[in-house]
């Protein structure tokens, strides 16, 4: 049996060509990496494939465990918990939105004190505690809610505090996770070997379709599981799937190649805008090269950092990087006074990414109705797998979000590429901003499904006066096309947004720019509970029932699909000003 994994053959085509016009490799990284001893990392020996096995495992388990607590969370609150629809809907968005703003925190971390290899392994410890208190919380007497019959609860106030804590501890430890462990695979290349470089791109494809082989198990198996026989078991099994995540992270150690932390990337952005303000009289000299810049690259202000050269956008920031006499303290330079060159424009880096950032919000908001209002629509639709009395999970159907990415991912990279590059020339075929862009158009199709959909259903309804019945007869397949429509789009906006802010990033700050892109989750999800609320709100005065009650079928669901489906297309024309 060959020792080498499936995805690295699937780079030997393009590998091969690359060799033929370029010098054999040296033995060693020249990318600043080390191997666990803190010596140079030796290519033969670290990175690559033969580190990013274990990464991609890593992440398939921990994916597992995230998907398979979270798929069906919202009936959770809703039926366990016994909270109204609208505030279970908000309580979901709410959380969600800080297991995406975390990453922040972590990233901090990883950049300036632990390392990503640390900080992936310190916060997966944390979240294994916090996943095994969540169990407890629905399978310990006292801790877990009062059923009086199937999805009929009532949880005290200490129970659902006790339920909501896990869930954060939880979210807190995402933090140190999501921002690291894509990074910390991409560290495994080296950016000055051309061969590493192209193994690297298809590195990220194959990152998100692992991410989606765990989602797979955890919305066909642990849904059902949770559903049918019970919470308890459901949350216990995602627990033990973290601790299998820990230990699969561990066992790659002496294989990973380790970037050291670069110092407080924040700091750094802090001190460039703190120089700029005070120096807001100095003029910019003409010419660039009068410019400070350190004469020793370690002499930095972020170890790691790698020299950029001037550009002439947002020159006002420039003035940062002016030498004048009062900058001198005690025969030293004030670093909240002059800057280097390279500061200025790691701050520039950041800044150009801002705009994308911003127009991947609305899809954020859009790809978070999967374990959201989706969810409550197929709560109302027949479950039933055709006569039989087997029903599906509702939660469930998020499993072919999950079988549209498996089966675009591969499609993307054998098929999209390969002709589009044919077109456009570029070695990726479409650039990173024309994926982003093209994953933006196809999500407004997923809320117009959605809300044509919802239509549908209401007026089986209205026709049949079956306002109180709970499974109209509308079979919940019907919700297929919306979930494979998102699946489609995350693999054109989420991957490639994933890529362009790693590559874009500055060489000392690859986490904290991976957190800023996950942000634009939280700030979706925040977003999606800002218009719930919103909406229910203006909907429900003068009595009225409102666009999300208890009841669907005495609400206009489609109508807050449709609200999405507009600030998509509004969403789609500023995105594509902005990148141009």
């Amino acid at each position: 049996m060959s020792s080498e994994s499936p995805i690295q053959n699937d780079t030997h085509s393009i590998t091969y060509r690359l060799l033929e016009s370029i010098p054999e490799n040296e033995d060693y990284t020249k990318d600043g990496t080390v191997d666990y001893y803190n010596n140079p990392a030796n290519k033969k020996k670290t990175g690559t494939w033969k580190a990013c096995r274990f990464i991609l495992g890593t992440e398939c388990c921990e994916r597992l465990a995230y998907y398979g607590m979270t798929s069906n969370l919202l009936l959770y609150f809703k039926n366990q918990l016994n909270q109204h629809s609208a505030d279970a809907s908000r309580n979901l968005s709410n959380w969600s939105g800080t297991c995406s703003v975390m990453p922040l925190i972590g990233a901090f971390v990883a950049d300036a004190y632990l390392g990503r290899y640390w900080t992936i392994a310190s916060f997966s410890i944390i979240y294994v505690f916090g996943m095994t208190l969540l169990t407890l919380s629905a399978s310990v007497p006292g801790l877990r809610p009062t059923c009086y019959e199937k999805d009929v609860c009532h949880a005290t106030h200490i129970q659902t505090a006790v339920c909501f804590v896990s869930l954060y501890v939880v979210a807190f430890a995402t933090g140190g996770i999501k921002p690291c462990v894509s990074s910390y695979g991409a560290d495994q290349f080296d950016d000055d070997d051309k061969i590493e470089n192209v193994q690297k791109n298809s590195f990220f494809n194959w990152f998100y379709l692992t991410i989606n082989v765990g989602a797979l198990i955890s919305f066909s198996v642990l849904v059902w599981i949770k559903v049918n026989i019970g919470w308890g078991l459901g949350f216990g099994i995602t627990a033990v799937a973290m601790a299998i995540a820990v230990a699969f992270f561990f066992s790659g150690t002496r294989f990973y190649r380790y970037q050291k932390p670069a110092g407080s990337p924040l700091t750094s952005i802090f001190q460039v805008l703190v120089a700029s303000l005070r120096k807001y009289w100095v003029a910019v000299p003409i010419d660039k090269t009068l410019l400070y810049s350190s004469s020793d690259t370690e002499s930095e202000a972020l170890v790691g950092s790698r020299r950029l050269g001037h550009t002439n956008e947002f020159r006002f920031l420039d003035k940062a990087a002016v030498e004048i006499q009062s900058d001198h303290s005690k025969g030293s330079i004030d670093p909240w006074r002059l800057c280097t060159v390279t500061q200025v424009e790691e701050l520039k880096s950041i800044i150009r990414l801002i705009p994308v950032w911003a127009t991947c919000i609305i899809f954020s908001s859009v790809y978070a109705q999967m374990g959201n209002l989706f969810v409550l629509q197929g709560e109302q639709m027949n479950t039933r797998l055709g006569n039989s009395n087997f029903k599906i999970p509702e939660a469930s159907l998020s499993i072919f979000d999950t079988l549209s990415v498996i089966f675009w991912v591969p499609v993307y990279d054998r098929i999209i590429i390969p002709v589009t590059r044919k077109y456009t020339g570029h070695k990726n075929g479409l650039t990173q901003l024309q994926r982003i862009g093209t994953g933006l158009f196809i999500s407004t199709f997923a809320m117009i499904s959605a809300a044509i959909l919802e239509i549908s259903r209401l007026k089986i309804v209205r026709r049949n006066k079956s306002y109180d019945t709970k499974e109209a007869p509308i079979s919940i397949f019907w919700q297929v096309p919306q979930y494979f429509i998102i699946g489609c789009a995350e693999v054109f906006t989420s991957i490639g947004q994933l890529e362009f802010f790693y590559e874009r990033a500055p060489g000392s700050m690859k986490s904290l720019c991976t957190a800023l892109s996950l942000t634009t989750a939280a700030l979706g999800n925040y977003l999606s509970s800002f218009l719930v609320t919103i909406v229910s709100d203006i909907s429900t005065r003068n009595g009225d029932t409102g666009w999300i009650p208890d009841n669907l079928n005495y609400g206009h669901l489609h109508y807050f699909f449709w609200l999405l489906a507009v600030m998509s297309v509004l969403n789609l024309l500023a995105f594509m000003l902005l990148a141009k």
